[in-house]
């Protein structure tokens, strides 16, 4: 296949695909408005908490560009611009898969290919520290709830979220320490691998990885009430925080697939916003617009640079 064919293919392959999400996205986000009355969401509060949540969402890409970055180059060299890129690609197949489980490998597409398994265990030291992240905010959130709205259940699940959290803290930092107990059980020796991958991090680089999940889920937080304040849903400041972090833990801990994933959102919205206030459009609203500007923008994006992505080498 000479130079030229393989230009020709590469925009016919990467339009196809760009398009091809595109329309996905479309779909879904117009099965996703229906739910939601357009002509309320007009009557909101200071555009001020509108622009503080846009002008977050670069922040949050650069963030988990870079962290993406740190996590990969301890298989490949990988400039910061290309992990951008792997990044918007995995949002994109992200958005139209179940259970959002396109992401990591919608990021392989930007990677050398022979570096697939050790990239997948990058993948998966990436999550663990996103999913700390997620239970450290998570249980902070269910103090806050069991003070305020004590309820059996909620006691019951602040107990396991924060044994949880104390296991997850221990399997991201001291992971090697539990390698003589897993190479005793058969069904557990492949993850040996990470035991050599977490060599190869220094503890200041897992301290940066951790870090940066740490300040992308506070964005997230505030975001989140940006646009709750936004859409004239009142609440003091650190009550609304603590619980739209708490609102994030649990919508992670139900098992969902994309496509409904802002119903149930919603649904969760409602519940632990109405203790504050009954603006139950102003709840679903700002649970739409979340979903909106931090997946769907940056996924049409990544769709958009898939045009000029060389699929055949």
């Amino acid at each position: 296949m000479n130079k030229s064919t393989k230009i020709w293919l590469n925009y016919l392959l990467g339009g196809t695909i760009s398009v091809l999400l595109l329309w996905g996205i479309y779909v879904q986000v117009l099965k996703q408005l229906e739910k939601v009355e357009i002509e309320t969401l007009l009557q909101t509060g200071p555009d001020i908490y509108l622009w503080l949540c846009l002008l977050l969402m670069p922040v949050n890409l650069l963030l988990e560009a870079k962290k993406w970055q740190i996590l990969v180059g301890s298989a490949q060299p990988l400039t910061y611009r290309r992990a951008m890129a792997s990044y918007l690609a995995g949002i994109a197949f992200s958005l139209v898969t179940p259970n959002r489980l396109g992401e990591y490998p919608g990021r392989m597409i930007y990677l050398k290919r022979k570096n697939t398994v050790r990239l997948i265990s990058v993948s998966i030291l990436g999550a663990l520290a996103q999913m700390l992240t997620l239970f450290i905010f998570g249980t902070l959130g269910l103090v806050y709830f069991n003070v305020k709205f004590y309820h059996p259940f909620a006691a019951f699940l602040l107990i396991a979220s924060s044994i949880i959290t104390v296991i997850l803290g221990i399997a991201f930092w001291r992971f090697e320490t539990w390698m003589p107990v897993i190479e005793k059980i058969k069904w557990l020796r492949r993850f040996q691998i990470y035991k050599k991958l977490l060599k190869r991090f220094s503890q200041r680089e897992q301290l940066a990885i951790l870090c940066i999940s740490l300040i992308r889920y506070s964005i997230y937080t505030a975001q989140y009430l940006f646009l709750l304040y936004w859409m004239n849903v009142t609440m003091p400041f650190m009550d609304g925080y603590l619980m739209s972090a708490l609102f994030f833990w649990v919508i992670t801990i139900i098992p969902s697939i994309t496509l409904v994933e802002l119903g149930e959102r919603g649904q969760v919205g409602l519940y632990l916003f109405h203790h504050f206030s009954e603006n139950t459009v102003g709840i679903l609203g700002a649970t739409v617009g979340l979903w909106c500007i931090n997946l769907v923008l940056p996924a049409i994006l990544g769709s958009i640079l898939l045009i000029r992505m060389r699929l055949l080498k």
